[in-house]
């Protein structure tokens, strides 16, 4: 079995050395791959030379800022076409704890895609402006009131997909990016019946860096859903 962390990049370079420190700490033989959308801090030249001392970390990397989404995607495609089992979805910025990975790929083994999540057991996340997590918290309210979609987290980011998950899904059409990108890709495995698998985790707000949040993704995510709503009602994936 082969498990690879998939971390899309954009000015994270103050975050790598700690980001591996601590994946290494709970998952010494694990490989991760950045996928870097040309970042004007040299975040992809530093992991380059990082690629040169380790053969466990790979990287993509792409023209400009293209989304969240394509290069998860990008990654996602990169994982299949090497035979990896397990790709697990994880931000760069240390708001998703690398001791927790062991725990999804430990779920993995019963369920087809595992989903660290901050509402399963209450509300776990530190740090975050409140205006933040009451929109997060009202974007999943409104997906599972809109489309039925049956996961309390359904916007989060920290997951672990079985490699037949992934098989499934038509990669090339996913276009959208945050939190529209993390329902659209759960609203695929939900309707093609596989399981899924929600653990709680303490999710810690960025200390380093700038957050990528922006208007245009919350419009996005707010037009994607009731797009996934015709297609279910349509059947359409």
């Amino acid at each position: 079995m082969k498990s690879i962390i998939i971390s899309p990049t954009y000015n994270e370079r103050k975050n790598i050395d700690e980001l591996l420190r601590q994946i290494y700490a709970s998952n010494p033989d694990i490989h991760i791959l950045f996928v870097d959308d040309n970042s004007p801090d040299g975040t992809g030249e530093y992991i380059r030379e990082l690629t040169e001392k380790d053969d466990k970390i790979h990287l993509i990397q792409r023209s400009g800022k293209l989304g969240l989404g394509t290069a998860y995607c990008k990654g996602f495609q990169w994982a299949l076409d090497n035979g990896y089992d397990k790709m697990i979805q994880m931000d760069a910025d240390l708001s998703h704890n690398p001791a927790d990975v062991p725990i999804l790929i430990k779920t993995s083994m019963e369920n087809d895609l595992v989903i660290g999540s901050r509402y399963i057991s209450g509300i776990n996340v530190v740090n975050w402006p409140m205006r933040r997590l009451i929109l997060s918290y009202l974007a999943n309210m409104y997906a599972r009131f809109i489309i039925g979609l049956p996961i309390k987290d359904g916007t989060g980011g920290f997951k672990c997909f079985n490699r037949s998950v992934l098989e499934n899904i038509d990669l090339t059409k996913i276009k959208s990016e945050g939190y529209s990108f993390q329902i659209e890709m759960n609203f695929l495995a939900w309707m093609k019946k596989f399981t899924i698998k929600e653990i709680p985790i303490i999710f810690n707000d960025r200390t380093v860096g700038e957050s990528k949040m922006s208007k245009r993704i919350v419009r996005e995510a707010i037009w994607m859903v009731p797009k996934l709503k015709l297609k279910k009602i349509f059947r359409r994936i």
